[in-house]
């Protein structure tokens, strides 16, 4: 007989603690993630898209039900792949997945092992399926897409990474594409740790840009970026394709002249008080094969007798005025909050692989389940709580105690009887069953 380790706590000598509940799940609430997921088709987009090249004879765990698995487990907040040991038993994993046995963490090696660079981009061909899916659903017409570098960490000799002088520290550092009105994720690039911002912007935006074009042509597309995206490739991509963009623009000498010549000074103004005058022209760098617009706005801050300039170009209409673009480009800042989203719940830059290609895979999943639960916020939530982070959704859907119960006939998930958020969950499972029928 097997011996419980037990112990007794101190505040009540009657009470003792020991893991011998049974059959139960701290992690119930992943039904509402399956039930999108079926929603949105995903197994069928995920076999129509994704193409491994696997060569064992025999096995039990096919790759798309590991691909699944390691979803659900980075959106249940499990970040070690070694947490498969213990959840592939969890019943309510080997229920949501439709598995009696779920994949062990040497299985999850062997099938990150899998993956080539042809995979890297069916990965996002399946990412971009479903974002389709989701803008039909919530008929989206508008479209921002910010574009950013950010950094992820690496430790020891990992493939391709280098010192990043910005950061100042070693690791990647991936290029990123965000949906500024809605938060989905709409691409990612796993880049070497020393590349410079800009560095392939131009094969990175691009198949976006005709992607939307194309399948939604009455979508309006703006794309944002700030000083390190201020590059020829992005503002003649985007007049191709007949996008807007925002882009700010570092300052020079003679931009900096410009907005000198431009400042109105009044002998009527509180020096004490702060002053901002906007103004636009047309300028042409060096580099640029024609003039554009920019936009100039001038702060002198209260008790100062200097200016400071900021510079963004554009090829908005002479309508909008320079006030409207660069309250425009600072509505940009949430697209911070994304990737803090995309890292701190979802692992993003989790680069726990030597190889960069398997550190790809990695980052393209994490990817994919931050998106399946953004389009479980934007289409299940009320609009008051589409703001709320992983980890607060986690409290309140996704880790509620269950039992999976099987009869002859029938497989009974009974919750808590005491999850304070029943309402809101039910509320949601049933949004999710009426998004159904528009797909």
């Amino acid at each position: 007989m097997t011996s419980l380790h037990k112990n007794q706590v101190k505040f009540n000598s009657n009470i003792t603690i020991s893991h011998t509940g049974g059959r139960l799940s701290s992690d119930s609430g992943l039904v509402l993630v399956k039930e999108l997921m079926n929603t949105f088709g995903f197994s069928h987009l995920a076999k129509q898209w994704l193409h491994i090249t696997d060569h064992r004879a025999y096995f039990t765990h096919d790759n798309l039900a590991i691909l699944e698995q390691l979803i659900m487990q980075l959106i249940a907040g499990y970040s070690a792949d070694s947490s498969a040991n213990l959840l592939r038993r969890d019943p309510v994993f080997q229920a949501v997945l439709g598995k009696k046995q779920l994949a062990s963490q040497s299985s999850i090696s062997r099938f990150l092992d899998r993956f080539t660079e042809e995979n890297i981009d069916q990965l996002q061909a399946l990412n971009q399926s479903l974002i389709d899916k989701a803008r039909l659903i919530r008929n989206d017409t508008e479209l921002i897409i910010d574009v950013d570098s950010t950094h992820s960490d690496t430790f020891g000799r990992q493939e391709q990474t280098d010192y990043n002088a910005h950061y100042q520290t070693y690791g990647y550092h991936p290029l990123v594409a965000f949906d500024g009105l809605t938060g989905d994720f709409l691409k990612a690039e796993l880049r070497l740790g020393n590349q410079y911002t800009s560095k392939g912007v131009k094969a990175f935006i691009n198949p976006l840009l005709h992607h939307y074009k194309s399948t939604l042509p009455h979508t309006e597309i703006l794309v944002r970026g700030d000083s390190g995206f201020a590059t020829p490739e992005v503002y003649e991509s985007c007049e191709a394709t007949e996008s807007q963009y925002v882009i700010r623009l570092k300052s020079n000498r003679r931009l900096s002249q410009l907005a000198e010549h431009s400042v109105l000074y009044g002998d009527n103004q509180e020096w004490e008080e702060r002053e901002v005058q906007y103004f636009s022209l047309p300028y042409q760098a060096q580099s640029w094969s024609k003039p554009r617009r920019v936009c100039i706005r001038s702060v002198r801050e209260g008790g100062e007798l200097l200016f400071h300039h900021a510079f963004i170009v554009t090829n908005l209409s002479d309508n909008v005025s320079p006030e409207v673009i660069f309250s425009l480009y600072g509505k940009r800042g949430t697209m911070e909050n994304f990737i803090k989203e995309a890292k701190g719940g979802f692992y993003f830059d989790k680069t726990d692989s030597p190889r960069f290609l398997e550190n790809h895979v990695r980052m393209m999943i994490s990817v994919l389940a931050y998106n399946l639960v953004n389009f479980l916020k934007s289409i299940g939530f009320d609009k008051v709580n589409q703001g709320m982070t992983i980890h607060s959704i986690r409290l309140i859907l996704l880790k509620v105690a269950g039992k999976l119960v099987q009869t002859g006939r029938q497989v009974y998930l009974k919750l808590s009887s005491y999850h304070v958020y029943q309402t809101e969950f039910y509320k949601v499972f049933e949004r999710l069953r009426r998004s159904k029928q528009w797909i």
